[in-house]
């Protein structure tokens, strides 16, 4: 079957055609079962985090010499570590740590870098180059590598390290935001705003900022699970979560000292850290196909 498939407009976003919008998109996340389980995941998570002092069974950093690494049991379901604090305790207290460095690390990159490729996209001439060349100057580092540099630089913290990872990650929402700016304000009701004297403070806010958000927000999906993978490998290095806090990281980092003794220690916060990561791509993945204007 051949023929030419036309796509409407963009049109800029009122109130009644955003709530369109917006149920058109869930329904269509709804169709998506993989997209569901990556959200379940995460929710759940999200809830295991917030409720870690009600769901943890025991205090994470309460010792127990005559409880040095055992194997998972009834009295400790995912066993004990080297100084006898309970395994599953400090699993849920590390998914406060992790979710958290998730979230701040890439609300950082947002606030640094949607304002910055708003103004290169709109702007252009000098002021692109400008920013263009900068961020192509971080983008030549490796994410990871930047992160360990800034986290290195600032300190050993969970703090310290959710401002690297953030400032790592801001390249990324630089060049999106840019590309996103340079295709729309070349739209009809862009021009027409700038026609009527709008004020290009407003037509940023107010016309082309709305109709970037649904990149955005997958994007930034997709970053916090970058950013939990981040976090985990700064507790690793020992510059992000410090002890006896717990954090996944540090929990791989001390587990792989006894993978023969005791390799429940570093199956636990290793097969979480894939989950959770594996969920928040089926979510930004299944976000991305939902919120594409051209699904139907």
């Amino acid at each position: 079957m051949s023929g030419t498939v036309a796509t409407a407009p963009t049109l800029p976003a009122t109130p009644a055609a955003e709530t369109l919008r917006r149920a058109n998109a869930f329904q269509r996340l709804l169709r998506r079962p993989a997209a569901m389980l990556g959200l379940v995941v995460v929710l759940a998570f999200i809830v295991i985090a917030a409720g870690a002092p009600w769901i943890a069974p025991y205090d994470p950093a309460a010792t127990s010499w005559s409880a040095i690494r055992k194997a998972p049991s009834f009295a400790h379901w995912m066993g004990t570590d080297e100084l006898g604090r309970d395994a599953m305790s400090r699993l849920i207290w590390g998914a406060r740590a992790s979710m958290l460095a998730g979230v701040v690390s890439v609300a950082i990159a947002l606030a640094l870098g949607v304002p910055l490729g708003l103004v290169a996209g709109y702007a252009g001439g000098w002021t692109d180059a400008a920013i263009s060349r900068f961020t192509d100057a971080l983008l030549a580092c490796p994410f990871l590598i930047l992160a360990i540099a800034m986290a290195a630089f600032l300190g050993p913290s969970l703090t310290n390290a959710m401002i690297a990872i953030g400032v790592s990650a801001m390249p990324i929402f630089i060049r999106l935001t840019r590309g996103q700016v340079l295709a729309v304000k070349v739209e009809d009701y862009v021009e027409a705003a700038r026609a009527v004297g709008n004020p290009h403070a407003r037509i940023l806010l107010r016309h082309i900022l709305p109709n970037i958000v649904p990149p955005l927000i997958v994007q930034a999906t997709l970053t916090i699970a970058s950013a939990i993978v981040a976090e985990s490998s700064l507790s690793f290095l020992g510059l992000g979560q410090q002890p006896p806090a717990p954090s996944w990281g540090s929990m791989l980092n001390t587990a792989r000292n006894f993978m023969t003794q005791a390799p429940w220690l570093a199956f636990w916060p290793g097969v979480t850290i894939c989950v959770v990561v594996f969920a928040f791509n089926l979510l930004g993945d299944g976000l991305r196909d939902a919120l594409d204007p051209k699904e139907g």
